[in-house]
């Protein structure tokens, strides 16, 4: 199992936080996640080009790294 590492910038409230939360935990692979303002730290064999992509999906409008 691995662990990644995302950077958040534009995250503004708990809403967004939610919504990420539970789209990177829907992600197969994903065993588990904590979110904050600023980022994430994702454990498990999700691909990092899949977990951005969950958030970008989200349609937010934050920046992610």
């Amino acid at each position: 199992m691995s662990q990644q590492s995302l950077t958040f910038q534009g995250v503004d409230n708990a809403d967004q936080v939610n919504q990420i939360t539970t789209a990177l935990m829907m992600l197969d692979g994903v065993d588990s996640v904590e979110v904050g303002r600023h980022g994430a730290e994702v454990e498990g064999r999700a691909r990092r080009e899949a977990l951005i992509e969950a958030i970008k999906r989200l349609k937010l409008g934050i920046e992610v790294k």
